[in-house]
């Protein structure tokens, strides 16, 4: 498969060095030689100077032979110039990332497919909806449903007060069939597990469920389930608009921001807020600003530290739940392994949004979970596929790939060792990035 990348800002820079790794042709764009040359120097890839809205450039990329074109320049008109062009020279599917959010609207949206953009990526509104449903799932670190909650995947922060805590997994599974455990995120690490794996202290679980066992593990991992009715955000991005924008009528907010010109700018932009002139850094503020009743606090500051620093202190005032979002992926993990609930970033959930076009499958549905390392992703068996010809325990599926569970007909169920996949099954596979090329072997 060829793609074609045009902008090597962060999202495009961060898609590149993950597409890079597999088994694709990666040609990268942009105007900046420097940036582009030490990116060519240490990955796997082509890196080619140019304009991205130039025909030349883009015939020089060979867009008239690629499989997809993402244009993720930090301009959006320039974005969708860019899919126009490639489009018509050739190229079978474009995305192109842009800022406003009118143009995701149904009847938009099909306009710029006249225009030949495919598919259209708003970042700030992948990050908004992660942080809403953060809100609806407090006990959960992740959560994601598929065909409207037909099957479950949750993560979940092992404490000292889970009973699964130094569980084997066949100990926890032996008995029952209510959950699977589709990966553990250890310190910098996830981990495909295998039965004889445990559930250690610290440790991010993922399972895969049903809907009328999401309590069982609920109480299992000794979670309670908080209330949001009191919102503090800290950073005025178009990130806290679009919450703001989502959020329940009888949710209150308040939002700090340092800058009071934003300030006085957001107060026409977001409903049911208080807009608050300050340092969220500042306990004396956060104090006055009613802390102590405050459900949940997010971070989205432009700075990861600050935002880690700032779910910290506000987990230290007595916050129950708090957000942050880390742009470093260098810092997520220390994030995790810190007393922070959800961490969100937008590359990852980008990125991840472009995965679904890769695996060509119009039913997928990638999500990454904030993880730097692994995909959870929906996919189709095809009639014939490697993936339907044996019960799941003699495929030899390779150990960074398992399946979590499966949707036959709307209903959905955890996979044994024992279960045939058939044809046209919808199935959650959990991997490590490493092996996501590997997926369409097994179900193309």
């Amino acid at each position: 498969m060829r793609i074609v990348i045009a902008g090597a800002g962060e999202v495009g820079i961060h898609l590149a060095k993950m597409l890079s790794r597999e088994d694709l042709d990666v040609i990268l764009i942009d105007e900046d030689n420097d940036v582009l040359s030490e990116i060519e120097n240490n990955y796997n890839l082509i890196a080619i100077t140019g304009n991205p809205t130039s025909f030349d450039t883009l015939r020089r990329a060979d867009v008239a032979n690629t499989d997809l074109f993402v244009a993720v320049t930090p301009y959006e008109a320039r974005n969708i110039v860019a899919c126009t062009i490639a489009s018509s020279l050739g190229a079978i599917k474009t995305v192109a990332r842009i800022d406003n959010y009118d143009y995701l609207r149904k009847e938009n949206r099909d306009h710029f497919k006249t225009l030949g953009v495919d598919d259209l990526i708003y970042p700030e509104v992948l990050a908004g909806e992660e942080v809403i449903n953060a809100m609806r799932h407090t006990w959960a670190r992740s959560w994601f449903e598929l065909h409207d909650g037909a099957l479950i995947l949750i993560g979940v922060k092992i404490r000292d007060n889970a009973s699964i805590l130094y569980h084997k997994l066949y100990e926890l599974t032996s008995n029952s069939n209510l959950f699977h455990i589709a990966a553990i995120k250890r310190h910098n690490h996830t981990i495909i597990p295998r039965g004889n794996d445990e559930v250690q202290l610290g440790d991010i679980v993922y399972f895969t469920t049903t809907p009328e066992y999401v309590e069982g593990i609920r109480e299992i991992c000794g979670k309670k389930q908080n209330t949001v009715k009191n919102v503090m955000i800290l950073g005025g991005s178009r990130i806290a608009i679009r919450i703001a924008a989502s959020m329940d009528d009888d949710v209150k907010i308040k939002l700090i921001e340092k800058d009071r010109e934003k300030g006085y700018r957001l107060v026409e932009q977001m409903r049911n807020t208080v807009i608050i002139q300050g340092d969220a850094r500042d306990e004396d503020l956060l104090n006055e600003e009613g802390i102590a009743d405050t459900d949940m606090f997010i971070a989205l500051s432009d700075s990861s530290e600050t935002n880690i620093l700032a779910c910290l202190t506000a987990k230290q005032m007595g916050v129950p739940r708090t957000v942050a979002e880390v742009e470093d992926i260098q810092y997520i993990s220390a994030a995790e392994n810190l007393n922070i609930g959800t961490v969100i970033n937008k590359k990852l959930l980008s990125a991840s949004h472009i995965f679904q076009l890769l695996l060509d499958s119009d039913d997928s549905n990638a999500k990454c979970l904030a993880l730097a390392d692994a995909e959870v992703v929906e996919l189709v068996a095809k009639p014939g596929s490697r993936i339907t010809r044996r019960p799941i325990k003699e495929l030899g599926l390779p150990n960074d790939i398992t399946l979590g569970g499966v949707i036959r007909n709307g209903v959905g169920t955890i996979v044994s060792g024992n279960t045939q996949i058939a044809a046209n099954d919808h199935v959650l596979v959990f991997c490590l990035d490493t092996a996501l090329h590997k997926l369409d072997r097994w179900f193309g």
